[in-house]
């Protein structure tokens, strides 16, 4: 965490509190971000005590936090003001003994500003989506559809777009179908394909196929359509059960483009799409019928809990670019 603002940790003690520490004083922290809940540093904040005896300052940090230190406990408000967006003001009641943390502060962008803000909010998303693809499980197979940003931008359509086609043309994506096709061939899985090269690129067609169909219409058409946002977004923070919980929801949840959680129609939609296109190109004998491709449908959102788990848990350990990006941002500025 950063160090608090000068202004803030420098503030003198505020009226009202007694000598030699007979009346106990607090802190007050939070966390300031914009509508699409991208931080907002810069931004200042004044606490006013209700019985107007204090006023200080305090400007948010790199990671958009302010903190008020040597608080004397009691009512207060919070104004908070960043050019280009809406005053917020809050207003709460500091107890003794404690260390307030305010909900997160969310400014609108202000009406004449609207149309100013878009265009770096489509660059932030654009760098935001090019740390994703440095995501490698063990530096090597793709982890592109995870976000570990906790207020990352929504996807423009082209973005989602573009991250599909990056997915589908990665080596590891083409080496894996390879592999599968090859697997297929040994053990003579969908035999109408017959044997040979003509088989092996059949088999590697088929697989190929029902990954790029998962893939575009799952995580770049549907999303498209439905603004829906395909990443699974790393919570990281809680208690095992909530983190449990909330990747086993992701199964069947996803964030919108307006930032609320909602039914994942994409990703649903998407299996089932997938699951009836690959009956047009499977042997007639290995064609899946209706009540198979919801068998499936449902094994595989199983399976993507199964996977979300491990996001949640382990693969994060196991992606060196974020331990990278994690001691970048870490390192003491010169």
């Amino acid at each position: 965490m950063q160090q608090p603002s000068a202004s803030a940790a420098a503030a003198p003690t505020p009226a009202g509190a007694q000598q030699g520490g007979a009346q106990q004083v607090e802190s007050i922290t939070g966390t300031v971000v914009d509508q699409s809940g991208a931080i907002v540093a810069g931004a200042r904040v004044t606490l006013t005590r209700e019985d107007a005896t204090q006023k200080i300052e305090a400007v948010t940090d790199e990671n958009g936090q302010f903190l008020f230190a040597r608080v004397v406990p009691g009512a207060f408000t919070l104004t908070v003001a960043a050019p280009n967006l809406t005053t917020q003001t809050i207003s709460g009641t500091l107890h003794s003994g404690e260390n307030y943390v305010t909900p997160q502060i969310s400014l609108a962008v202000a009406a004449a500003f609207t149309q100013v803000t878009v265009r770096p909010q489509v660059e932030t998303a654009e760098a935001q989506i090019k740390e994703q693809e440095q995501q490698r499980i063990f530096a090597v197979i793709p982890n592109f559809y995870v976000s570990y940003v906790p207020h990352a931008v929504s996807l423009t359509p082209k973005q989602k777009f573009e991250l599909a086609w990056k997915t589908s043309i990665d080596p590891f994506t083409l080496g894996l179908n390879g592999a599968i096709a090859g697997v297929q061939q040994a053990t003579n899985q969908f035999g109408g394909y017959g044997q040979g090269a003509e088989g092996y690129g059949k088999r590697f067609g088929a697989s190929y196929g029902d990954f790029l169909t998962s893939t575009w219409i799952g995580g770049a058409i549907l999303p498209s359509l439905f603004k829906q946002d395909p990443r699974y977004f790393y919570k990281g923070t809680g208690s095992r059960r909530s983190r449990i919980l909330y990747a086993v929801a992701m199964s069947v949840m996803c964030k919108g483009d307006n930032g609320h959680w909602q039914v994942n129609y994409s990703g649903i939609l998407g299996s089932f799409a997938a699951g009836g296109i690959s009956n047009l190109y499977y042997p007639p004998n290995d064609r899946n019928g209706a009540s198979l491709v919801f068998e499936n449908t449902a094994i595989g959102i199983g399976q993507t809990a199964a996977v979300n788990l491990f996001q949640e848990f382990v693969i994060r350990k196991l992606t060196p670019s974020i331990a990278n990006r994690k001691a970048k941002n870490q390192a003491p500025s010169s």
